[in-house]
């Protein structure tokens, strides 16, 4: 049997529509707990997910999540990040090298935070335990398996794969262009890591171009996005339009076939899927130089650009035909059946 620890977000269900479609769902077992409150979101329970909604609904399963971590022949990991996986780990260490950690981005950069409570400090002690213990990493980006052997002494397997459908090429008939003005894309959420100010003050000496401005803050930080939408309109006035109501995947992929250029200022991998998407779909990306995606776009030949110098020339059409045939060749569908099957199989 294969545990699959994981948590309600915008690609957990796609995936387990994956593995029900492409592998014997009879062999996996699903554990969610907490994640994304979105109804959009929700998971139903059937005799291969358990759905854990809070602290008590845990407390009551834990006999049987303790057995089915025993039995499992392999746990996947699906982001190491919510204390009570941390913490069971620490305290069972031998369960350790059937661990298959795929890596999200933030519980690994978490590494980099100040950790200002007694709660924090004490998960952070647990993970630099138990992740040089961890006997698989899973990635698509060995830059964050690299990273993990510097930060935390990871000794386990690399396994190269980018996991989720979220990732795959999208086939869309795209139409010309019908808009005048040149659509931008700023970040994928609203977390402070989108590094969005930093993107205004660049787009800044832009502003009194034919531009629109498109900043996706319907998942994350309310706080933090309400300061955005108040700093982009002051510079950038009505041509700063911020998306604050989440969106089905159709209008989402439908919205990004508008978008012209779009910029991801993240210092580390995020928003792949996004990213992905819209190389797929011909358009002009820019990411942060620091970036470990930098090398997965390098090795696989796709161009894309630093946020360091960011203008707003749309992308060369020879440049764009590569990009799609790279992108459809390397993140198909059966590429991705191929990978997961190498590792979970």
């Amino acid at each position: 049997m294969i545990l699959h620890l994981t948590r309600k977000e915008k690609f957990t269900k796609p995936f387990i529509e994956f593995i029900r479609k492409y592998f014997d769902i009879k062999e996996h077992f699903f554990l969610l707990i907490g994640g994304q409150q979105n109804k959009e979101f929700e998971i139903q329970e059937d005799k291969h997910i358990k759905v854990i909604k809070n602290k008590n609904d845990f407390i009551k399963y834990f006999i049987n999540f303790n057995i089915k971590m025993y039995r499992a022949d392999k746990i996947i990991i699906h982001g190491l990040s919510q204390p009570y996986s941390v913490a069971y780990l620490f305290f069972n260490p031998w369960l350790l090298r059937k661990c298959y950690w795929i890596i999200w981005g933030a519980d690994l950069y978490g590494y980099l935070t100040e950790k200002n409570t007694r709660k924090e400090k004490l998960i952070e002690q647990m993970k630099q335990n138990i992740i040089p213990k961890i006997g698989n990493f899973v990635t698509n980006t060995r830059g964050d398996y690299e990273l993990a052997k510097k930060w935390y002494g990871a000794k386990g397997r690399y396994i190269k794969c980018f996991n989720y459908p979220s990732n795959l090429y999208k086939e869309y008939n795209i139409n010309e262009k019908q808009h005048s003005s040149i659509n931008i894309q700023i970040g994928n959420s609203a977390a402070p890591s989108n590094n969005h100010l930093d993107i205004f003050r660049k787009l800044s000496k832009f502003k009194n171009k034919d531009i629109n401005l498109f900043v996706p803050l319907s998942y994350g930080d309310k706080e933090y996005a309400n300061d955005i939408i108040l700093k982009g309109k002051e510079i950038f006035g009505d041509k700063f339009k911020p998306m604050t109501k989440f969106m089905p995947f159709h209008e989402y992929l439908e919205f990004l076939t508008n978008i012209d250029i779009a910029i991801f200022n993240h210092k580390r991998q995020q928003a792949f899927g996004n990213i992905i998407t819209l190389l797929g779909l011909g358009k002009k990306v820019y990411i942060h130089k620091n970036s470990t995606l930098n090398d997965v776009f390098n090795e696989d030949k796709i161009i894309v650009y630093n946020t360091n110098n960011i203008n707003i020339d749309l992308l060369d059409t020879i440049i764009q035909k590569n990009n799609i045939t790279k992108v459809k060749a390397n993140f198909s569908e059966q590429t991705l059946i191929k990978s997961l099957k190498s590792w979970i199989n």
